[in-house]
This record gives structure tokens, C-alpha cells and sequence, in this order.
């Protein structure tokens, strides 16, 4: 049997009724947060995965175009040469540039959602114990 409210005051089985919609909401709230988190996590990865790509593809065209220079130094004595190493050079300060952008990219990867995984698991503890005490 409940016990009578005050006047404009809720009874205990709305304030259960409210608890558990709330709770409800709350979970649901947070694992869209978490969700989230773990969509920028992942496209923070893909970013730093593909910029780590460009710089390994423009080193090895850059090794690639160190050995044209070195053949070609040797071949004829100086123009072809140099115009080569000039490419190289340019090639290396491009794949230097993209790792240095991809490791900024990997930096902002934030962890897994730990905090709110965390939350959601406490959230659902609190539920779990407050239903066993009702019982």
C-alpha cells in the first residue's frame, strides 16, 4: 500500500515512474556520447592511416628518384643529374611534410571511450540495485 502524498506533491509510484524514465534517457544519452567519441576516434585514424600512406608512397618515388640521379650522374656529368636531385629533394620534403601532418592526426586520436563506457556500466549498476531493493 502507498502511503498518501502531500498535496502537490507526487506519489512514490510516479517518483519510481520518473526515476526509471529518466534513468532511461540517461543511458540512452550516453551511449550517443559514446558513440560519438568512438566515430572521431575512428575518423582521426582513417585521417592519420591515409596521410601515413602518401608519406610512404612519396619516399619510395623519392628513392626511386635518387637512383635516376645517381645513374644519370654518372652517365652524363651534371644537367640530368641535377635536375634530378632537385625532384628528389622535393619528393623527401613532401613525405616529410605528410608524416609530420599524419603524426599530428594520430596525436588527436582520443582514447576509446572509456569514460563513458565507464559511466554507462555505473548507470546500470545503480539501476540493478535500486530494482533489488524495491524487491
Amino acid at each position: 500500500m502507498s502511503v498518501p502524498s502531500e498535496p502537490g506533491q507526487p506519489s512514490t509510484v510516479e517518483l519510481i515512474s520518473q526515476l526509471s524514465a529518466q534513468t532511461t534517457r540517461l543511458v540512452r544519452d550516453e551511449m550517443r556520447l559514446a558513440q560519438k567519441e568512438l566515430q572521431e576516434s575512428v575518423r582521426h585514424a582513417g585521417i592519420g592511416a591515409g596521410l601515413i600512406s602518401v608519406a610512404g608512397l612519396l619516399a619510395v618515388l623519392g628513392l626511386a628518384t635518387v637512383v635516376a640521379a645517381l645513374v644519370a650522374a654518372l652517365s652524363l656529368v651534371l644537367p640530368v643529374w641535377a635536375a634530378a636531385a632537385i625532384v628528389a629533394a622535393a619528393l623527401f620534403a613532401g613525405a616529410g611534410m605528410a608524416a609530420l601532418v599524419s603524426k599530428k592526426q594520430a596525436e588527436q586520436v582520443p582514447p576509446p571511450a572509456e569514460e563513458s563506457i565507464d559511466s554507462v556500466k555505473r548507470d546500470i549498476a545503480q539501476i540493478k540495485e535500486a530494482a533489488n531493493d524495491r524487491s
